[in-house]
């Protein structure tokens, strides 16, 4: 597992997933994609969502696994999470302008934190995952 860096607590909201991801975030749980929607998932919009559970006044996804003590958010399937995730905080709503990028990071402080290595995304990939979602 690995520090989770996108939008997985905060408010309501839906991660959509494809046959594909379901099957890879399956296989890296250890389960059948049978267990995997029962379990993990719900139906939303014609689709399958991840689910969410409450904690206090805010939503945490379901694969959100946080460290006791620390409070470290950490995802189950991190290296197979969904596209929806894996082009966060790249959303073409947060890219329009300096305000909109600063309003999503006051949601999510770890897009204010260099990511493990310090990367820095050069725009072309930029480009690439914002097309991504």
């Amino acid at each position: 597992m690995h520090p989770l860096r996108e939008m997985l607590h905060g408010g309501p909201g839906y991660v959509a997933f494809t046959q594909a991801e379901l099957e890879t975030m399956a296989r890296s749980l250890g389960i059948t994609a049978a267990e995997f929607l029962r379990r993990y998932a719900r139906k939303r919009n014609g689709g399958w969502s991840l689910r969410e559970v409450k904690v206090g006044d805010d939503h945490d996804c379901i694969l959100l696994r946080r460290e006791p003590g620390t409070g470290l958010a950490l995802c189950a399937v991190y290296r197979d999470r969904p596209a929806q995730c894996r082009s966060w905080p790249f959303w073409p709503e947060n890219l329009e302008s300096r305000s909109t990028w600063d309003d999503a990071a006051l949601e999510c402080p770890g897009m204010r934190v260099s990511p493990p290595g310090g990367k820095l995304y050069p725009v072309e990939e930029i480009r690439v995952l914002r097309d991504t979602e």
